[in-house]
């Protein structure tokens, strides 16, 4: 479920800045309509697929096309891409916890992503870091930081609806 919240969160956020529905590919920009997150799913060959799950604006039917499609790629094995939609990756790395995380654009994958680690509990509240990935020429640093920011507030209003 946090992974969940976590990659809703972050459709949510990217959906209010027009730049995430751009990619760069070679000397274009691509526009799209709509949006996914991008989640790496353990399958039961225990290796991992690629499940890019649909942003929608409702909680709720983002959670139900989340759980589907994750437990159909990992009872397949098979990654759900979806190349119609601008897509936003993550990947979650829990098992340690992380000072930043180094990716590259390859070329192929100019997607921005996130990548987190597990959760730290501290005396007085826990955090969690992350690192975000975007190619410059998509966006710069000031809607990198809008982004961040309306990350952090949907954080924020989903763990004040939980107390």
């Amino acid at each position: 479920m946090p992974q969940m919240l976590l990659c809703w969160c972050i459709g949510k956020a990217a959906s209010g800045v027009k730049e995430f529905y751009t990619l760069p590919a070679g000397r274009e920009l691509l526009q799209y309509e709509s949006i996914a997150v991008n989640t790496i799913v353990k399958n039961k060959t225990g290796e991992v697929s690629s499940c890019d799950v649909p942003f929608n604006a409702s909680l709720a039917q983002f959670n139900t096309d989340y759980l589907r499609l994750t437990q159909e790629v990992a009872e397949n094995c098979k990654n759900h891409d979806l190349t119609e939609s601008m897509v936003i990756g993550t990947s979650a790395i829990v098992d340690t916890e992380i000072d930043g995380a180094v990716g590259m654009n390859s070329g192929i994958f100019n997607n921005p992503i996130l990548i987190w680690g597990k959760y730290h509990k501290g005396l007085f509240r826990t955090t969690m870091k992350l690192s975000f990935q975007f190619h410059h020429t998509q966006m710069d640093g000031a809607h990198a930081g809008r982004f961040l920011e309306r990350l952090q507030s949907n954080i924020n209003r989903i763990m004040s609806n939980d107390k």
